[in-house]
């Protein structure tokens, strides 16, 4: 991997550190009570050093703090989607780029993905999968270049030919030149294997772990819905994990993959595309959490129509799996699993992340729990309580957008105001 030259990235791409932000008073028309589910009439939001300061009621005046006119907007606290991919974006290239391009071609490219991202109004996310958004994250974090706030999980995990296998598509004599990956790289065959890759991600620095507990949809492999872990080998991960303060992550379309990662204790699964009523009454009990990713399933499923867009051994799953997704994410809210929302941008482009609200109201899900899904439901995915909602002492994260989201959730598409940490990224009549 080419980790200094990574770094050296970011160094030279390198502003100065922004100054502490400003106080300010934002005069919210409406505000949305994540708690609740409910929008409440004029809030005057008050933002000092980077938290919210106070809510007050009504169009409030704040001698000595700038106001920002939110009037004919409604605020919500800043999004979050997790489940994202900031080092690549789909392209009928993107197989023979993983040849040609390296660590530092991703690296430049994710500052400008991570950037659509927070204008978007996605103040928090969490990458899936990729070595680079560690660096990704602690640029952002430095303050040397503009995006969300990242939990990033590093490398995935799976097992052999599964869907984390960085081999795959490998022709033997590439594969016998590389050699088998191991736990370092993310393969693992066995619990001991399980217990040192998870070490190990946690050696590279990772705040998350995600495992690939069924094959996927993109990766080099027929199989999208075979399961690839036993569950004493979920199990490990999930407990090694506790160890070290993570929350696990479980990629799974199949059934029984599914079934064998909740039964392993992890946090959420993703896709969850042929997620039975089994599963559905396992994860009630568990208090596992769905993360549907509609946006990537309607993405692929498009893009399979599209000759040569995909390998030939990719474009059926695309095509099957891809439709399904929305079709589980409508059953599985009607039957009370705790959905949270996440895309997988970089399946789909980055910034069109909210249109994955738009498809969840489609499913049948109302506007206020597509909002809720991406606030409070998502910072108890995360395992925070500082985030998620607009509240005193609460991080100065904001969005607004214009009209009434519960009304139009289209609403969302046209962000107009995004605050992170109390930082004004975007606002009403400025370029992006």
């Amino acid at each position: 991997m080419h980790r200094p030259a990574a770094a050296l990235l970011f160094a030279m791409a390198a502003s100065a550190q922004a100054a502490a932000p400003e106080p300010v008073a934002l005069q919210c028309g409406k505000l949305f009570d994540a708690r609740s589910g409910r929008l409440l009439e004029e809030r005057t939001v008050v933002v000092r050093d980077g938290r919210i300061a106070e809510v007050l009621a009504g169009r409030a005046a704040v001698p000595g703090v700038r106001s920002v006119d939110l009037s004919g907007h409604t605020c919500t606290p800043g999004w979050t989607d997790l489940h994202v991919h900031l080092a690549s974006e789909s392209s009928p290239k993107a197989y023979e780029e993983e040849f040609r391009l390296d660590d530092t071609d991703f690296a430049f490219r994710s500052v400008g993905f991570a950037k659509k991202t927070l204008l978007a109004g996605f103040t928090s996310v969490r990458d899936l999968g990729g070595e680079v958004s560690l660096h990704l994250r602690n640029a952002i974090n430095q303050g040397l270049v503009d995006g969300p706030r990242i939990w990033a999980a590093g490398t995935a995990i799976g097992t052999t030919g599964g869907h984390a296998d960085p081999t795959n598509g490998y022709n033997a004599e590439l594969s016998h030149l590389i050699g088998p990956p191991g736990p370092t790289e993310g393969v693992v065959n066995s619990v001991d294997d399980a217990r040192q890759a998870v070490r190990q991600r946690y050696k590279e620095g990772s705040d998350v772990i995600k495992i690939t507990a069924t094959g996927g949809v993109l990766s080099y492999a027929k199989s999208a819905d075979a399961p690839q872990f036993t569950v004493d080998e979920v199990k490990a991960i999930v407990d090694t994990a506790k160890d070290y303060g993570y929350r696990v992550a479980a990629h799974a379309h199949g059934a029984e993959g599914m079934k064998r990662a909740v039964l392993g204790g992890v946090t959420s699964i993703e896709h969850g595309t042929y997620m039975n009523d089994e599963i559905m009454a396992l994860m009630k009990q568990k208090g596992t959490w769905y993360v549907p990713t509609i946006s990537a399933g309607r993405f692929v499923a498009d893009k399979a129509k599209i000759p040569g867009y995909f390998p030939e051994i990719i474009r059926p799953k695309a095509e099957r799996v891809g439709a399904q997704i929305q079709e589980t994410a409508a059953k599985a809210y009607r039957n009370g699993v705790r959905i949270a929302f996440g895309t997988d941008m970089g399946v789909g482009p980055h910034g069109d992340n909210a249109r994955e609200f738009v498809y969840m109201v489609e499913a049948g899900m109302p506007a206020a729990y597509a909002l809720q899904s991406a606030t409070i439901h998502a910072a108890q995915v995360l395992g925070v309580d500082d985030q998620g909602v607009i509240e005193a002492g609460k991080r100065a994260d904001i969005v607004a957008v214009p009209g009434n989201p519960l009304e139009d959730i289209k609403a969302v598409l046209a962000v107009d105001f995004v605050m992170k940490d109390g930082t004004v990224y975007k606002q009403p009549g400025t370029a992006p």
